[in-house]
């Protein structure tokens, strides 16, 4: 299992240090692209899912293309 974990900067050093006492537990820290990547991809797949249940309406692709 994989967890994303969103830990402030002043605290980052003495968990991982925690982290480290494990050793059934990989961690490496993200950089900031791929926390904002893994953060996008997130929100479109939790939009896909509201498209798919009703909740939300899917956008036309012809229309979304003329948009860019």
């Amino acid at each position: 299992m994989k967890i994303l974990l969103e830990i402030p900067d002043n605290m980052t050093a003495s968990f991982y240090k925690l982290l480290k006492n494990f050793s059934y537990i990989k961690a490496k820290p993200l950089t900031d692209e791929k926390a904002v990547l893994l953060e996008d991809i997130r929100a479109a797949v939790e939009e896909m899912k509201e498209i798919k249940s009703g909740v939300k309406s899917a956008r036309n692709a012809e229309d979304f293309l003329n948009d860019i």
